[in-house]
């Protein structure tokens, strides 16, 4: 996930006195709104439970009132800080960070713990309405939908809550995974539109998989009706003689024989995203870009109006970023923006090996840039539990003694082997946005954007393999 603190604001507190509070944005929207005090008690509680040398370092207290100049250099601090910790396996995972950010999440937005009913939206537009408390974190929510819905506990795993918004055109733009650090009821309660819901959609890619949901009757519904969703959108391509064998089998109540024919088809599975921009293969290409089958499909619409499609797969991507920058509305000043006068650009660039000796970076410029690069972490994850033999069920996150879970893929992303020991011999291919650090094989230096509110969030991929794509 993406962390950031691109603002601060001047607070009253209870006594008629000011504060400052620093807002964290996770995926470029304002998560809560905290104090410094708050978050170093936070720092202390991590450096109790987990050491000095394991918690990052935090910003030092000051004597005197700060000056704009000192507010603006601590923000900076306290967002290097929360992306060190968010970053590192043992304490973003840990529930005493998480259980943080879901009681700040609360508070900032004001709302009491208490009763209350949530509409889970189905693929094929019914709703199933759950009692929760507002205080319910996202894997709460997530049972108390599969035991309405009679899932079994071993299902429950194969499918996750996402945020959607709901265009007017009746289409479906997927804004970001629900994540176990946010309230679901709080996420979508702050939002304030009708547009949004929360939908409940399987969360893996390989289709092997369909088969054990399939063996439980409300398995079997729940992929029915997201794979009849999936075709009557146009995410995934059907012909007249296709679409003939559906609607028999549609007839006939053949959901199984619907699915496995389904499974044949292209786009199958696959998240399509927003219309959006990228640089390949010419800067400023208008693209549809698709995650699914560990890849990210490209239809392109080049400069001439001619289309392309092609795919970059996941294994090989050597590595990703996601940037986002402060972009000013209205003509003003290089300074940092406010909220109201500026919106948040988002990009995901990955570094691809194109041939077996040429790496290119490939820049999409999307506000789902987020939401693709957690579809990119999802299916290296799968890749690499299927790769040590194991199995879907491994990479549940389930909390125990307080702490959520990771993969061993997962962890293993931070800093993965390829980064530490480049091979000497290989050509230096970098192709970057301005918005974008320079990277090369041997690591990754400073941003060097005024406006870049990233950090460090940079992906390695461990499976990555060193074999390229000629055809591309």
């Amino acid at each position: 996930m993406h962390f950031s603190i691109p603002e601060t604001e001047v607070r009253s507190g209870e006594n008629g006195s000011t504060y400052v509070a620093y807002n964290i944005h996770v995926n470029g929207v304002l998560h809560c709104r905290v104090r410094y005090s708050q978050l170093l008690g936070l720092h202390e509680q991590l450096k109790k439970e987990y050491g000095s040398n394991v918690v990052p370092a935090f910003p030092p207290k000051k004597i005197f009132t700060l000056t704009p100049a000192e507010v603006e250099q601590r923000r900076e601090q306290l967002e290097k800080y929360m992306q060190a910790v968010r970053q590192d396996p043992l304490l973003g995972a840990s529930e005493m960070f998480n259980s943080f950010l879901r009681k700040a999440q609360q508070e900032t937005q004001q709302i009491p713990t208490e009763d209350v009913a949530l509409d889970i939206c189905l693929s094929n537009g019914q709703k199933v309405t759950v009692n929760i408390l507002t205080s319910d974190q996202t894997e709460d929510v997530l049972d108390a939908v599969a035991t309405k819905l009679d899932l079994p506990d071993d299902l429950v795993g194969y499918f996750s809550l996402f945020l959607v918004r709901e265009g007017v055109d009746g289409g479906l733009t997927f804004v970001r995974k629900l994540q176990e650090f946010e309230l679901p009821y709080v996420s979508i309660t702050s939002l304030r539109s009708s547009e949004f819901h929360i939908l409940l959609r399987k969360s893996y890619w390989d289709m092997a998989y369909d088969s054990d949901v399939m063996d439980n009757r409300v398995g079997l519904n729940l992929l029915y009706a997201q794979t009849v969703s999936d075709i009557e959108r146009g995410w995934i391509l059907v012909n007249k003689d296709q679409h003939r064998q559906l609607k028999s089998l549609q007839e006939k109540g053949s959901k199984k024989e619907f699915i496995h024919l389904g499974q044949t088809l292209k786009y199958y599975g696959y998240i399509k995203f927003d219309p959006c921009i990228t640089d390949f293969p010419e800067k400023g290409c208008q693209v549809i870009v698709s995650a699914g089958n560990n890849e990210l499909n490209f239809h392109v619409k080049l400069p001439n109006e001619q289309m392309k499609e092609g795919s970059f797969k996941v294994t090989r991507m050597r590595c990703w970023r996601v940037t986002s920058s402060q972009v000013p509305i209205a003509n003003g000043t290089a300074n940092p923006c406010s909220s109201a006068k500026c919106e948040v650009k988002l990009e995901l660039a990955f570094e691809y090996l194109m041939s077996k000796d040429r790496l290119q970076w490939v820049t999409i410029t999307s506000q789902q840039a987020i939401m693709m690069s957690i579809c990119l972490q999802s299916m290296v994850d799968e890749l690499m539990v299927k790769k040590s033999g194991g199995s879907i069920k491994k990479m549940l996150r389930k909390r125990h003694n307080g702490s959520i879970l990771r993969t061993d893929s997962q962890q293993a992303v931070k800093s993965p082997p390829l980064l530490d020991s480049p091979d000497p011999n290989r050509e230096q291919i970098v192709k970057l946005s301005t918005k974008l650090s320079s990277v090369s094989l041997r690591g990754i230096s400073a941003s060097n954007s005024a406006n870049d509110i990233s950090g460090n969030d940079f992906h390695g991929n461990y499976a990555f393999e060193g074999i390229g794509d000629d055809d591309l």
